[in-house]
This record gives structure tokens, sequence and C-alpha cells, in this order.
């Protein structure tokens, strides 16, 4: 065994003649523990949250999304589309018309953004799954219909059950603004509420999903489109990345082709700007409660003088003896390490399995959802040990430094 390593472990668990060294030493190692354990958790219930809110908004958003460079519309047509409908990793292609518009519902108004979608759309549409009143039906016979977000339907007081129909206004984009008659200047289209939906708070509060048929008649749209959504469901990441390279080789510089992070990257980087800074804060307070194993270690190396006199008697170089007392204060760590990490891993393990720690209030899940990362617990296990391993160095090297000074002082002493 490596002799410092050995004398290190020897002075870790040997009993001190002042025994509240053991006590530091041991409440050091549980801070880390805590620490740690702490760290753990916390990062695999973001994982949680991370991992419901990216499902949540996958089965709205597709894959890929092909939108003009410049512009708001286009007419999805050419070899691209060809080749993207012969590609069996892609599932369906559906079109989509957007635009801001102002909306009106039994004398309260608002602005929203109205989606026109296509039959295809509106046959494989992802938002069944989250109707919360009444069916996400887009046509009843030959009167459209819509589904609107539940934030918005609520500020409107919008309800299936109603039959007052959703005036949707916008702009005439071929006919001059006429100051005697402004009306005469807006298009508008009337559309009878099926259902209402539930995604998150962003699309909820806006989002008003009705036939593209409707949506190109107020734009006065042709055959224009906003946007060709590509769904791909179960299609692995190199694939969808293969399909995006491809698809926008063949588009060329006039299309964007976006995947689900580039449709928000605002988002998914508040997301992980929000992972790294609970990251950091964690850490910061680790570092606080490490400052502990710097009392522990000097107040070691005072008992452990007589010792110190003894080795150096016996050969032993400063270089031996500073890695003793380095390798004894990161032992205390590395152990509160292991049993924070057992800690941690097992916890999430739990709460994964059974759900004993329920969310309050009427959310999507009932229990916090919590997800491990190997990742992070590699990151925390090293940010935990480097952390140690800094603590650890200080008192060895003020210890040492002070004993240079004093023996600088002898030596001057003695020649005078």
């Amino acid at each position: 065994m490596n002799l410092p390593l050995f004398i290190a472990w020897r002075y870790l668990f040997a009993k001190k003649s002042h025994n509240v060294i053991n006590i530091i030493s041991a409440i050091s190692a549980v801070g880390m523990a805590i620490g740690t354990a702490a760290l753990v958790i916390i990062l695999s219930i973001y994982n949680g949250f991370d991992f419901l809110v990216r499902s949540m908004l996958g089965n709205i958003e597709p894959e890929l999304l092909i939108t003009p460079a410049e512009g708001k519309s286009f007419v999805p047509e050419g070899k691209a589309y060809d080749w993207l409908y012969a590609q069996q990793s892609v599932k369906s292609m559906c079109t989509v018309v957007e635009e801001n518009v102002f909306i009106s519902y039994d004398g309260k108004q608002s602005v929203a953004k109205a989606k026109g979608v296509d039959s295809i759309y509106e046959e494989e549409s992802p938002l069944r799954g989250h109707m919360v009143n009444g069916e996400f039906a887009l046509h009843r016979g030959d009167i459209p219909q819509a589904a609107v977000g539940a934030a918005l339907a609520y500020r409107l007081g919008i309800n299936p059950r109603f039959v007052s129909a959703v005036e949707i206004y916008f702009p005439s984009r071929t006919r001059n603004i006429s100051l005697s008659n402004p009306a005469a200047s807006i298009e508008n289209v009337k559309v009878y509420p099926s259902g209402i939906f539930s995604i998150n708070n962003e699309v909820d509060n806006q989002l008003i999903v009705v036939p593209i048929e409707t949506m190109r008649e107020l734009l006065e749209y042709g055959e224009e489109v906003s946007a060709v959504e590509i769904r791909m469901g179960g299609a692995s990441e190199k694939e969808i990345r293969r399909v995006k390279e491809e698809a926008s080789r063949m588009l060329g510089p006039g299309y964007r082709v976006s995947d689900r992070f580039e449709q928000n990257t605002s988002l998914y980087k508040m997301m992980q700007y929000e992972k790294a800074s609970i990251y950091l804060i964690l850490i910061f307070v680790i570092i606080i409660l490490a400052f502990s194993i710097f009392g522990a270690l000097s107040m070691l190396i005072i008992e452990k003088r007589g010792d110190i006199r003894t080795f150096r008697s016996m050969g032993a170089t400063d270089r031996l003896l500073k890695r003793v007392f380095v390798l004894e204060g990161w032992m205390i760590t590395l152990l509160g390490l292991a049993a924070g990490l057992a800690t941690g891993i097992s916890f999430a393990l739990l709460q994964q399995h059974f759900g004993f720690i329920k969310m309050p209030g009427n959310f999507v899940i009932q229990a916090y959802p919590i997800i491990i990362s190997w990742k992070d617990i590699l990151i925390t296990a090293a940010g935990v040990a480097i952390i140690g391993y800094l603590i650890a160095l200080l008192p060895v090297a003020s210890f040492y430094r002070k004993e240079s000074t004093a023996h600088g002082k002898c030596n001057t002493v003695r020649k005078e």
C-alpha cells in the first residue's frame, strides 16, 4: 500500500487525544454527504421536470419544421417534398398557416395565434390527448370549428357547449385602409368552438386551431402556407439529423429546416441555464460545508506535530508528510461523497418507482418526476471531489508556510 495513503487511513480512523477532532471530522463527512445527496436529488428532479416539459411540447411540435427564410408564406412544391414523402422515417407531413389575429367571442376580445391545419393534421392530431373539454374536431359538415387553448378560452368565456361563434379578424392584404369605413378593410371569419385543450401556460394562453381553408380565406391566400410540419415519431436523433441535413440541402438557402430545439431555442436554452444555475448554487453550498474539513485538518496537524518530528527523524520528506495530511482531508470528503451518492441515488430510485412524495394541487402528474442521469452523477462526483481536494490543501500549505517562517526566524537569531 502507498505509504502516505496508509498513514492517512490510520489517522482517519485512529482515536485522537482531542475527541473534538473526531466530532468535527464526522460532521464534515456528514455535511459533504448531505450536500452531495441534495445535489443528486435536485438535479434528478430537474431532469424529471425537463423531460415532462419536453414530452408535452413534443406532443404538439413536429420533429422538423420547414419555414421560409424570408417572408411569411411559400408554396410547398418541388423535389425536396417528393423526397421527404418517400422517406420511411417520415410518418406524416402537414401544411400549416399561422398568424397573429384579433378574436372576439360574446363581447370579449383578445389577441391570439391562429393556426390553420390541413386534414392530415386533423386526422392525426397530437392535441387529441390534451383535450380537457369537448373534442378535437375542426369540421361539422361544412361548418368550420376550432380547438382553443384553456387559458384563452377561460379569458374569453369560450365553452364548446355554447352556440356562440368565435369571430377572427385580420387586416386585408389586398384592400387599402379606408378612413371613412375602417371595417371594410378588415377580413373576418367565424368558427365554432368544439373543444378546449391544455398543453402549457404559453400555448394555452394564445393558441386557437382552425381549418387551413378558414385561415386561407381570412388571409386571402391561395396555395401558400406558413410552414410544413414533418412528424417522425420513433425516429432516432441520428435519422432526424440526416433527414434535416438532406432536406436543407435540397431546399436551399431560401428555406429553414428546424428541429425541436431550434423551434424553441429560448425555452431550451433557459432550461439549460436554470440547471447550470442550480448546480453552481449547490456547489457553492458544498464549498461552505467543506470548510469544516479545514478546521478538522488544522487541529489534526497541530495534534500530530510530535509524529511529524518523528517521521522527519526517520527520513520522511516534507513532500511525503504533506501528502499524508492532504489525503487525510480528502478522504473525509470522499467518504461523505460515497455516502451522499448512495443516499441520493437510492432516494431517486425509490421516488422513481414508488412516487411516495406527491405533487401538491391538481397537476398533470401525481408524484414529483425524477430521472437519474449518470452524466449528472459524474459531474457531481467530480465537483465534490475537486472541492474536497482543494480545501484539504489549504491547512497543509498554511502549516508548512508558518513552519518555514518560524525556521527562518530561528536561523536569523542564531546568526546574530
